[in-house]
């Protein structure tokens, strides 16, 4: 399989490109994997890049994006982050993405078991990592005023329902805090999608 190019890249749709993804993760749950020669897309991606899709996700080591949708050299931007959480830099980097150089969709992938919801939810202090779990919060707070029972990251249902809400605020602040890429959504150029990765089974679900 040959590495996204100008041409390639140009005339795919977002929903193309999500089902590129889709099939992807199928390939990877299947234990499959796209004939690529990752040494010609070095050669293919030297002069430029002309990825289709970009993804947001956690730095979980058990995550990476590439793998999971079994894509290659120049296929997709990968940011990642604890918690997939969403600040400037960031909003930066997908406007870039998005309207620079032109991919098809952004993915905001959590993933279940997430070590810094857990931390939100059981109100984690340590250094830095405080102000950036305290970017989960508002998740917390939207699960708390809908879901009865324990409301800790000892509660695997509670740490679930806010991984997922987690997502969809993220998805609301891009299309709120960038102009940009929110034009770009009503314009139909581009899709913003929400999706949970789960680590024990390598399944995508999509929004």
């Amino acid at each position: 399989m040959r590495t996204q190019n100008k041409e390639t890249q140009s005339h795919l749709t977002p929903e193309k490109a999500l089902e590129i993804l889709k099939q992807g993760n199928l390939r990877f749950v299947n234990n499959l994997k796209a004939n690529r020669n990752l040494l010609e897309q070095v050669n293919e991606t030297a002069e430029g890049q002309f990825p289709f899709a970009t993804i947001l996700s956690c730095m979980d080591s058990r995550t990476s994006a590439e793998l999971v949708f079994d894509q290659g050299l120049g296929d997709i931007f990968s940011i990642r982050i604890a918690g997939n959480i969403l600040n400037e830099d960031i909003l930066g980097s997908m406007e870039f993405a998005t309207k620079v150089v032109g991919t098809k969709i952004i993915v905001v992938l959590g993933h279940t078991k997430c070590g810094a919801i857990v931390g939100a939810c059981n109100h984690v202090e340590m250094g830095n990592l405080t102000t950036l779990i305290n970017k989960i919060q508002p998740a917390i707070v939207a699960e708390r005023t809908e879901y009865v029972g324990e409301q800790t990251g000892s509660n695997p249902e509670f740490v679930q329902k806010v991984t997922w809400r987690n997502v969809v605020l993220t998805m609301e602040r891009i299309r709120r805090e960038s102009p940009i890429i929110a034009d770009l959504e009503k314009e139909n150029k581009i899709k913003i999608i929400g999706a949970l990765y789960d680590i024990e089974t390598g399944v995508v679900s999509f929004l």
